[in-house]
């Protein structure tokens, strides 16, 4: 979990996470939407695959991302569950 909070915490990053919403999309496609390098571009790759939130297909020379959608969901249910946790904890020392 933490190297997916790690992952969504940058924005360049959340921006690529918005982009394969749309669906799949090379390397190179998703370059045309930022103004940073090539390696920084797959850094940011890197860390969204090592975190499992992309997933990685190579076709001939390209490689094209998509989002793994059970990772979000295993995240999603991580932050319902913190925040549902904390709302119990606040509601019982308020019946206090």
């Amino acid at each position: 979990m933490q190297q997916v909070l790690e992952a969504i915490s940058d924005p360049t990053r959340r921006k690529i996470l918005d982009l394969l919403k749309k669906g799949e999309m090379s390397a190179g496609e998703l370059g045309k939407h930022f103004d940073i390098s090539g390696p920084s571009m797959s850094h940011h790759l890197s860390k969204l695959k090592a975190a499992d939130l992309v997933l990685a297909n190579r076709r001939g020379q390209s490689i094209h991302y998509s989002i793994n959608t059970s990772v979000f969901d295993d995240a999603a249910q991580f932050v319902i569950s913190f925040f549902q946790d904390k709302k119990e904890r606040v509601e019982k020392e308020e019946s206090k």
